[in-house]
């Protein structure tokens, strides 16, 4: 490997997107790039399988981010990224679903090419079309829905994001990293006009080991998601098109136990 002290030595960076989990749902291009590499740099959420695809003497570098609490910021990822491709490593650097939706893909080409450096990318799964197709939910629908539209639940300020029209009849709102901010996306999309009473999904860990997909309604969104406990990776869909799924109505198994402990009541009196 070339020192970094060598201004003519070159590598390449390639982004690769390893889809919402399951090592299964990773494109061939993807197994490829991660055979080739001499350095992973890799997101936390990545499945420590699809590690394995890498040569055992590739090093895998985690950058592993949760809300507020970031390995490194992004600032140094890019340069850790440069500093290895300068000492004329194949750098992969993996993400979670597809670098190109909410994975700051963008910005890591931008550092690279400004650093004069090759980048390549490879599209993976979004975490959002992978978490759907587990729970036979179809983002758009001939009779349900035309548009769908993808946002973030923590981005630079809730209550700064401009979601009208988003949501609604014909329409699929599909929300990541919305956990944290569950009551405040119901309220902010119910101030929008959208009906308290529309279906509304949460996708937690799609394509792991331990997934749930859930609905409920729009105005229980919230509390759904405290009582369930979710965590996060999860996913948040709000539009008809949740009706058409396998997620388990959670409103409904409620006032089923509620009834049944009502009618206990009545039989013990």
């Amino acid at each position: 490997m070339a020192s970094l002290l060598d201004p003519e030595a070159r590598g390449r960076v390639i982004l690769v997107g390893a889809g919402p989990g399951d090592p299964g749902l990773l494109t061939l291009r993807a197994v490829d790039a991660l055979r080739q590499a001499d350095i992973v740099v890799h997101d936390g959420l990545i499945d420590m399988r699809v590690l394995d695809y890498a040569p055992p003497s590739a090093q895998r570098i985690s950058v592993a981010k949760k809300r507020d609490r970031h390995t490194l910021p992004q600032d140094a990822i890019n340069a850790l990224i440069i500093a290895h491709v300068k000492a004329g490593s194949v750098v992969v650097r993996l993400k979670g679903g597809d670098p190109f939706v909410f994975g700051r893909g963008g910005e890591e080409v931008e550092a690279v090419r400004a650093a004069g450096l090759p980048v390549e990318v490879i599209p993976g799964v979004s975490s959002a079309l992978g978490c759907a197709a587990e729970a036979m939910l179809p983002l758009t629908h001939r009779d349900w829905s035309s548009a769908v539209s993808f946002v973030a639940g923590t981005c630079k300020g809730l209550s700064e994001q401009n979601w009208a029209g988003l949501a609604g009849q014909g329409r699929t709102l599909v929300i990541y990293m919305g956990v944290t901010t569950a009551t405040a996306i119901a309220d902010k999309l119910i101030a929008d006009g959208v009906s308290p009473g529309m279906p509304v999904a949460v996708l937690e860990r799609g394509t792991l080991e331990g997934s749930r997909a859930m609905r409920t309604l729009l105005a229980d969104l919230g509390d759904m998601v405290a009582r369930e406990k979710v965590l996060s990776p999860a996913i948040i869909v709000v539009g008809e098109v949740v009706l058409l799924s396998d997620a388990e109505n959670r409103l409904a198994a409620i006032a089923a136990q509620a009834e049944r402990q009502v009618q206990m009541t009545e039989d013990e009196a």
